[in-house]
């Protein structure tokens, strides 16, 4: 077996992560008519798909095709085939028995193995096979630490994926949330960091503090939120996740909240209240200039940069309803793009900049809605008692929130994709609100 090496991406220092080398495995030759699966349209069924236990390190190969199994399983395009149907454990290095596959109805199979050097670092490698063609789709090997383990199932998730759907990956991520515990009335609440899969899960704050809104940086490994003590005012704070430098913003006399990132990190977006109204202001935080770009009688507040930097989406009260606008990055030409029934709140625009995803609250209930940027092609993705909260995964197709169904117990994690097909639980240890999904880890 030949390897062929690929440019490496740079990846974030991160603390707990050692750098993973990635090789292009060289085998049979790609398929020309390859398996791909479209989404949408009324008939779609997700695709029939067999993932193998990974050979070789029998406690660490279950681990990863594990990770994987559940990774596609969870993201509603896969169906994955129960072990007990395997008519066959693959060789890793010779081709599959496709005719014993193709009688199972799978379409897609993975294999792999997993190994350690003389140094103990461990070679993650697997393979995708077109079961129907009978051809390699493609085929990866990650040289790297055992403590990567599952991290390699995430990447091998993100290959087979986007390989098959042709939609950007977003298995390699993690998910910033506001843990809940305690009694209703007295919860303790700690800003909380997982992988997306509700892995890893570790606590950011210890919860002297009330932590509400996180939000990642989109450049950077810093999450900005909204911290309040006890008879003080609330305040945004930066913390960083490498070094756990933790910073207050804004003006001491004044509530700031609703802080997001601009798509390089370097400012912050947030409403600072004026009195009995509240607008949108800008702060460099390098050097901590603030400039506000909006003014008036109105509340401002959530506001968003488009992935590109030129616009901001927020909500305002200025019509007499809570409404959602987008105006320039300066603050120029506000201009209003929900309309209909109720009110709509917490924008949140995709990485794709095609879509912005919010909350519009109606006769009681409240739903996850998206809309195209211009207002148009309005759609509700989920709706149900108390739906808040959005946040788009980093390729744009999967939306997470929150869901509160009242009474004495808490919110849970939910992400629905943005056909509205598919919705799943996003496991947490308690109760658990206000998401925010990470970019992509690797290559930053």
């Amino acid at each position: 077996m030949h390897a062929r090496p690929l440019p490496r991406r740079r990846m974030a220092p991160l603390a707990t992560l050692l750098a993973l080398l990635a090789f292009v495995l060289v085998g049979a030759q790609p398929a020309h008519a390859q398996l791909q699966l479209r989404i949408g349209g009324g008939s779609f069924q997700p695709l029939p798909i067999a993932v193998t236990d990974f050979a070789g390190d029998p406690s660490l190969g279950g681990l990863v095709s594990g990770v994987v199994t559940n990774n596609l399983r969870r993201s509603g395009y896969f169906a994955p085939l129960d072990k007990a149907r395997f008519p066959e454990q693959p060789q890793f290095d010779a081709a599959p028995s496709f005719e014993k596959w193709r009688a199972t109805g799978v379409q897609g199979l993975v294999t792999g193995r997993v190994s350690r050097d003389a140094s103990g670092r461990l070679k993650v490698e697997f393979r995708l096979w077109d079961v129907t063609s009978g051809q390699q789709m493609t085929g990866q090997q990650f040289a790297t630490d055992p403590a990567n383990a599952r991290r390699t199932g995430h990447l091998i998730s993100d290959s087979v994926y986007t390989k098959i759907t042709g939609l950007g990956p977003w298995f390699d991520s993690r998910i910033a949330f506001v843990d809940e515990s305690g009694p209703k009335e007295n919860r303790r609440k700690r800003l909380m960091v997982m992988d997306q899969d509700g892995a890893n899960v570790r606590a950011i704050t210890s919860g002297e503090n009330a932590i509400v809104a996180p939000r990642y940086s989109p450049a950077t490994q810093d999450i900005a939120f909204m911290a309040q003590a006890t008879g003080h005012q609330p305040r945004v704070q930066v913390i960083n996740l490498e070094t756990g430098t933790r910073q207050a913003v804004g003006n001491m006399d004044s509530m700031s909240a609703s802080p997001r990132f601009s798509p390089d990190g370097r400012r912050l977006v947030m409403s600072v209240q004026q009195g009995g109204n509240a607008d949108i202001v800008t702060m460099d935080l390098a050097s901590k200039a603030q400039r506000p770009i909006t003014s008036g009688m109105a509340i401002d507040t959530s506001p968003t940069y488009a992935p590109d930097g030129s616009q901001i989406v927020f909500e305002s009260d200025r019509g007499g309803s809570q409404q959602i606008y987008v105006m320039g990055a300066d603050g120029s030409n506000p201009h209003r793009i929900s309309f209909g029934e109720g009110s709509a709140s917490q924008p949140a625009w995709s990485p794709r900049g095609d879509l912005i995803a919010f909350t519009r609250q109606r006769k009681g209930g409240f739903a996850i809605c998206v809309m195209k940027p211009d207002g148009s092609g309005e759609r509700v993705l989920t709706e149900g008692f108390h739906n808040e909260g959005p946040t788009f995964a980093p390729n744009g197709q999967y939306v997470l929130f929150f869901r509160d169904p009242g009474g004495q117990g808490g919110g849970k994690l939910y992400m629905v994709d943005i056909t509205g097909k598919v919705e799943q639980p996003v496991p947490t240890p308690s109760y658990a609100s206000d998401p925010t999904w990470s970019p992509l880890l690797a290559g930053r």
